[in-house]
């Protein structure tokens, strides 16, 4: 079986309305979008390369924000955008999972 992208990212980017603990609170969407950038602009995206995409709560909010890559499953949280390039340029680009960021 072939895959349409090497690699499908997911951000969490939910926002509680109960006021609790979520990725939005820690600016997941603009991490994404910026993210997204970064990946256009490493030409990384496309067909047999990578996608960005949000996602709703994935329920981990407790160790968020956070992202996931698959097809490996590997979830990830970040600080900031030295964190997602890193993530990008270990992960996306050369296959390193970045053990510091990796949530179990």
């Amino acid at each position: 079986m072939s895959l349409y992208y090497r690699y499908h990212v997911f951000f969490c980017t939910n926002q509680r309305e109960d006021g609790a603990a979520c990725c939005a609170d820690h600016g997941a969407q603009a991490m994404r979008d910026y993210a997204k950038r970064r990946i256009k602009a490493l030409d990384l995206n496309g067909p047999g390369k990578c996608r960005i995409n949000t996602a709703g709560c994935m329920d981990r909010c407790s160790e968020g924000p956070v992202l996931v890559v698959y097809p490996e499953g590997v979830w990830y949280t970040y600080v900031d955008h030295a964190d997602i390039d890193e993530i990008i340029e270990e992960h996306l680009v050369h296959g390193r999972v970045v053990e510091r960021l990796r949530i179990s």
